[in-house]
């Protein structure tokens, strides 16, 4: 208590003398200073490279957190800048006994690498990386007079090689149904035909007036099948745009690091340093990610990525 009563008198005495508003300035610059986290003083934080990588905060007994950046000491220490900590990062602050890196050739290859570790190793306060158990999709009939319209299949049963018409990746079949519960009010579409209401006759969104009337008769099926293309659409799965394999290179000029990643029907085949390794890549069976076809979709689309088309 004492030393509590000696700050305050300490804080009263530098308002009078210097003002108020200067204290509280000089207290908000010193909040944003990076320090080492408490239980890291025999790390020296600071020879963490600004370069483009992954990170891993371990505790006693488990791994942590893990983490990307393009600049790998700055977000580290990010973490532990007092007026930006939040519940999450002061419980890893508590708990965090090592810090671990990993420099990688790109923006790309720390994606995935942070991906592949997060699923892999499960850390404790990653959440939005785990892994998905089962992803599931809508596929939609080409026949409008088809019933039900839309099947749920899973991944195993969906080809992505000829995706035109699956909408979605969902995580559990629960989710994928309130999905389409929400389309069908917002569209006017029958329940009755997209499988979600079982039985004959109109369907009960009909009788609220919610359901434009397909199943009264009051709508074509060719109509109503259009209308819930459209309303699928922002769902829709995109044809792999390549007739086979393609590379994406990147190349980290500080460390000298080069890797093609390797990608087919939107799924991550694996990288090799140099195309003369491509007959060495052992190639694991195509599964497909959500992360990583969210990954490629937006390095595809930018101008200065490296995309080699590569021939079977």
């Amino acid at each position: 208590m004492g030393d509590t009563e000696m700050m305050a008198a300490f804080i009263d005495a530098a308002i009078c003398e210097l003002g108020e508003s200067a204290v509280q300035e000089t207290a908000r610059a010193l909040l944003k200073q990076q320090a080492t986290p408490t239980g890291l003083d025999h790390l020296d934080i600071h020879t963490i490279p600004q370069t483009c990588g992954v990170y891993l905060f371990h505790g006693d007994n488990a791994l942590l957190y893990v983490g990307k950046s393009i600049s790998l000491r700055s977000r580290v220490f990010n973490h532990f800048q007092g007026d930006h900590r939040s519940a999450k990062e002061m419980r890893i602050a508590q708990e965090i006994k090592r810090v671990e890196y990993r420099i990688t050739s790109g923006e790309l290859s720390a994606l995935l690498l942070e991906s592949r570790l997060i699923k892999e190793n499960q850390p404790i306060h990653n959440r939005q990386l785990r892994r998905e158990r089962q992803l599931c999709a809508w596929q939609v009939s080409y026949d409008p007079n088809a019933k039900p319209l839309v099947t749920l299949v899973n991944n195993s049963g969906i080809n992505w090689c000829a995706a035109e018409n699956i909408y979605g990746a969902f995580k559990t079949k629960r989710q994928a149904t309130a999905v389409l519960n929400k389309l069908a009010d917002e569209y006017g579409l029958c329940d009755k035909a997209l499988g979600l209401e079982k039985g004959i006759g109109i369907c009960f969104a009909h009788q609220l007036k919610n359901c434009k009337g397909l199943c009264a008769g009051k709508e074509s099926a060719e109509s109503h099948w259009t209308r819930l293309l459209i309303a699928l659409n922002k769902y829709k799965l995109l044809t792999w745009p390549y007739a086979g394999r393609i590379g994406i290179r990147e190349h980290n000029p500080e460390y000298d690091i080069s890797e093609i990643h390797v990608f087919d029907q939107w799924c991550h085949l694996g990288a090799v340093s140099d195309l003369h390794e491509l007959d060495e890549l052992t190639v694991r069976p195509p599964c497909f990610d959500q992360d990583t076809y969210r990954y490629l979709l937006t390095f595809l689309n930018k101008k200065d990525v490296e995309v080699i088309v590569l021939h079977e």
